[in-house]
């Protein structure tokens, strides 16, 4: 079974963002911040920015700015 992380990757592979909501949702990703802060600590470079669904909640998404050189 692939790790948080390696989803992540994955996702990223083929989508240029992703929402606390989605992690949970998708991949069960329970604590999203922590494992994109574990990318930027590997070199991945995200903005954030803020949001608000139609019930009015506010949400983060992260966009993928750069991946590290390989």
């Amino acid at each position: 079974m692939p790790t948080q992380i390696e989803q992540l990757v994955r996702h990223f592979d083929h989508e240029d963002s992703i929402s606390n909501v989605e992690a949970q949702a998708v991949y069960r990703i329970r604590a999203l911040p922590r494992r994109i802060a574990d990318l930027k600590e590997k070199g991945w470079q995200f903005s954030a920015v803020w949001k608000t669904d139609l019930t009015g909640q506010r949400y983060k998404r992260y966009f993928l700015v750069s991946r590290p050189q390989q």
